[in-house]
């Protein structure tokens, strides 16, 4: 089977594409292309590598691809401030694919990319854009933060010979899924000029109550649900009330 054919036939087309810049109100379903693309796998098994940004977002997009892929979970996140709830959210995903592995008899992969926060600020640039500091989430400062972790997971995916890569971050409603996914398109675009066959899984996990699943699947494995994205700049501006109008936060 050929994955790179049959992943690209099914690819966000560009006109597709043009019809959203031209229509700002228009939406591509990224969980309709995620499906079409399952759906034409017929049963064989992909590799997929996929980017966790923690414990809770990773349980109901397991629960939704692990059946189609032969999964590993990618745990890096140097963004996460302080180290020691670096920590805590890396053993915490860790503990969760253990006992989900054991539940369901499935043999899901388990991966940490390592931390080092100086990667992660150089990646963000504040010292040339200090506004960028105070930015609700979902801005500029967010876009390159999953920038930075995608890429780092396209990377490892490519020199490990993946079929597909991905990420959770399409699952909360705090994260902007258009740009996880124009990231993702960007990277899988790179792949294609380089000769890889590695593809990029368009998603949109919150779809289909993807969000209220990951609380019950959270509730049910007792997976410790953070109250602040990760970075020292979510910390802050979650102890400023800045996103108190906000859902309850995974």
């Amino acid at each position: 089977m050929n994955l790179a054919r049959q992943a690209s036939e099914i690819q966000v087309s560009e006109a597709e594409r043009k019809k959203k810049s031209q229509n700002r109100s228009a939406k591509i379903n990224y969980n309709a292309v995620m499906e079409k693309l399952i759906a034409g796998l017929e049963g064989k098994k992909a590799s997929l590598l996929l980017h966790a940004c923690c414990g809770p977002c990773s349980t109901a997009c397991l629960e939704k691809i692990s059946l189609f892929f032969e999964i590993s979970v990618y745990f890096y996140n140097p963004n996460i401030y302080p180290f020691e709830e670096y920590e805590k959210r890396r053993d915490e995903i860790f503990k969760f694919v253990e006992k989900l592995n054991f539940a369901t008899g499935r043999e899901i992969r388990i991966l940490e990319g390592g931390y080092d926060k100086d990667d992660y600020d150089r990646a963000i640039r504040i010292e040339e854009c200090p506004e960028l500091a105070f930015e609700a989430e979902r801005g500029e400062r967010c876009r390159r933060c999953y920038e930075f972790r995608m890429k780092k997971a396209f990377e490892y995916a490519a020199e490990n010979n993946f079929d597909f890569f991905a990420t959770t971050l399409t699952l909360s409603p705090y994260k902007d899924s258009d740009k996880v996914n124009e990231i993702g398109r960007l990277l899988d675009e790179q792949a294609v000029k380089n000769g890889l066959e590695l593809r990029y899984l368009y998603s949109d996990f919150k779809k289909k109550n993807g969000y209220l699943r990951s609380i019950e699947i959270s509730k049910e494995y007792g997976v410790y649900r953070q109250d602040y994205c990760g970075c020292v700049y979510s910390l802050s501006s979650n102890a400023a009330g800045i996103v108190a109008e906000r859902p309850q936060r995974l």
